[in-house]
């Protein structure tokens, strides 16, 4: 929609003269390519409160957000860059390997656990996208939950989401490493984790255009891998390929059983593999403030329902029907980078003699998917950190952003964790980043329940200001009912993680165990408190309805303009036949 501001001013301010986001115009056209490679890296000055504004009576979450919504990225990200990166941007080891673990607690649980966490994730994708475009400033939702909840929670939100992050990048990069080291043992793996650091690094400093690229051809690959999959695992199912033993069906559902006992505590257990799967699939919103266009933003996130529904749902049922749940090499899925504990490769070997050839097809998938993700880990974490610098919760000096809209501070920041991923050649690898994972397990689940929570707070701030649901860029198609389901449902999931990590499946309860799943829980609470004592701040523990900042920062330029646009838009999808109008409420 041309109505829609792209956030590099509010209408509330004057605007100030623009910069060139790329490099000086003496150096555009002289000088010599090293000089204007070195001049692209000098600090933008587009970030800078103006004089006027610094001077105002304006508040000071309103100068914040300000100023996040005029961040100086570069505006590149297409419609076809934002449905790749949303469709299978973080396709990745979760689904490829880890849902193996999770399927050894029944495949009826497994479905469940994936029903649950799916729709979860639907409803937050659905929350993050009408905030994302109604506000697409730096940090997205993570800095949504400062505006609308209370800066010490959005602190609290954003510094464990980047956290889990960082950690995933040494974490996949080792994931890289090995599974190189399917084809070649001989090599020792730091030397792989080195070629893919420098690789991944290089690659991010091409900027966003780089990273968008790269996930549309690895996204397409993962797509492609995963269609053939389903299609080859309904023709098994029916009782077709080489060597075929005849139809399938549901046969593994009554021999060993849909559910592995004790029934509920194995169900609780699927939710952290589910959770690892979906985990990510926010990621399109953060590209808010560099894509072209917002609704691209919206009909992006459309396609997370696709994904859900397709990629692994649909997924999660055919592997159900062919391996049964005990299987003794699903239990192997917690390394997340042994191919041969993959439950496709485990589903597509145990049908035919095909063994050798599945596992080479499938490393080459995984492979694409840890490479993807950790180009994801690098641009998430370095957009996030960027945020918290610009919003003041992190030193000044985070909010770096060069002339190409690089957050150059960011991206080192993630290169100084990926240096873990050299850890590959230590023995005590897996005991480190056990407690890594720990410092943010469960956190996804309470990132998640935030941002719905943040859509509903939207919904009541216009109300309780007098302000209609019309002036919304973009609303999610569940609407607040969505977020209040999130809410409920990440609740729900979180009250699970924590029973099951107290009460293990298979194994007595211990301190050690619980901590491995629940470290993230007592951090909260001190990175929570640590913030407020900061703040000095002990009255005011949520921001109320009337006093939340609906205007800076709002796509929304001219109200009047816009609801002419929206009702210009609705007479042209009306006047379109029934399968188009189906297509554009889904896609």
């Amino acid at each position: 929609m041309d109505i829609l501001k792209r956030g590099n001013e509010s209408d509330k301010f004057t605007k100030i003269e623009t910069e060139s986001t790329t490099i000086p115009n003496d150096s555009d056209r002289s000088g010599s390519l090293i000089r204007r490679m070195k001049d692209s890296f000098k600090q933008s000055n587009l970030h800078v409160i103006p004089e006027d504004l610094e001077n105002s009576e304006q508040t000071k979450q309103e100068k914040i957000q300000w100023k996040l919504a005029s961040q100086p990225y570069q505006k590149v990200l297409s419609q076809r860059h934002l449905t790749m990166i949303a469709i299978g941007g973080t396709l990745g080891t979760g689904l490829f390997i880890g849902l193996g673990y999770s399927l050894a607690s029944g495949p009826a649980a497994l479905l469940i656990g994936f029903l649950l966490v799916g729709t979860s994730m639907f409803c937050v994708v659905q929350s993050a996208a009408e905030l994302s475009c109604q506000f697409p400033v730096s940090g997205s939702y993570a800095t949504h939950v400062s505006r609308f909840i209370d800066e010490s929670v959005g602190f609290t939100v954003a510094t464990n989401y980047a956290l889990a992050w960082l950690i995933s990048f040494p974490s996949e990069l080792i994931g890289c490493a090995l599974t190189i080291s399917y084809w070649n043992q001989t090599v020792n793996p730091a030397v792989w984790v080195a070629i893919f650091y420098v690789f991944i690094m290089v690659l991010n400093l091409f900027g966003v255009r780089g990273f968008a690229e790269t996930e549309f051809a690895l996204s397409i690959i993962k797509v492609i891998a995963i269609f053939i999959f389903i299609i080859i695992g309904i023709v098994l199912i029916a009782g077709g390929g080489p060597n075929s033993t005849g139809y399938i069906g549901a046969k593994y559902w009554h021999d060993p059983g849909a559910f592995a006992k004790p029934v509920f505590k194995n169900l609780c257990n699927t939710f952290v593999s589910a959770a690892f799967s979906f985990g990510g699939s926010e990621l399109v919103l953060l590209t808010s403030t560099e894509s072209k266009n917002i609704s691209a933003i919206s009909r992006a996130a459309k396609g997370t329902f696709w994904r859900i529904a397709i990629f692994y749902i649909t997924t999660v049922v055919i592997i159900g029907c062919l391996v049964p749940y005990n299987d003794p090499r699903l239990l192997s899925g917690s390394n997340s980078e042994d191919v041969s504990a993959s439950p496709f490769v485990i589903a597509l070997s145990n049908t035919g003699s095909m063994g050798a050839k599945v596992s080479n097809f499938m490393n080459v998938v995984i492979l694409v998917a840890v490479v993807s993700v950790c180009n994801s880990c690098v641009y998430a974490s370095s957009r996030l950190i960027q945020a918290l610098g610009a919003s003041g919760q992190l030193p000044s000096v985070c909010s770096y952003m060069d002339r190409k809209g690089r957050p150059l501070v960011g991206i080192g920041i993630s290169g100084a964790f990926g240096l873990l991923g050299f850890l590959v050649a230590s023995k005590k690898e897996d005991e480190v980043f056990t407690w890594l994972f720990a410092l943010c397990s469960i956190s996804s689940f309470f990132t998640w329940f935030c941002i719905c929570m943040s859509q509903i707070r939207f919904r009541m701030a216009l109300k309780a200001q007098g302000r209609s649901n019309d002036e919304i860029a973009y609303k999610s198609i569940l609407g607040v009912y969505g977020g209040i389901l999130g809410c409920v449902l990440n609740a729900l999931l979180i009250a699970g993680e924590i029973y099951v990590s107290a009460a293990p499946v298979g194994s007595p309860s211990s301190a050690e165990a619980f901590f491995e799943y629940c470290l993230s829980i007592p951090i909260m609470i001190v990175v929570y408190f640590a913030h407020r004592f900061y703040r000095r701040d002990w009255k005011h523990f949520y921001i109320k309805r009337s006093e939340i900042d609906l205007d800076t920062g709002c796509s929304v330029e001219n109200l009047e303009l816009f609801k002419a646009q929206k009702e210009a838009e609705k007479q042209l999808i009306a006047s379109k036949p029934f399968y188009y109008k189906i297509y554009r409420f889904w896609c």
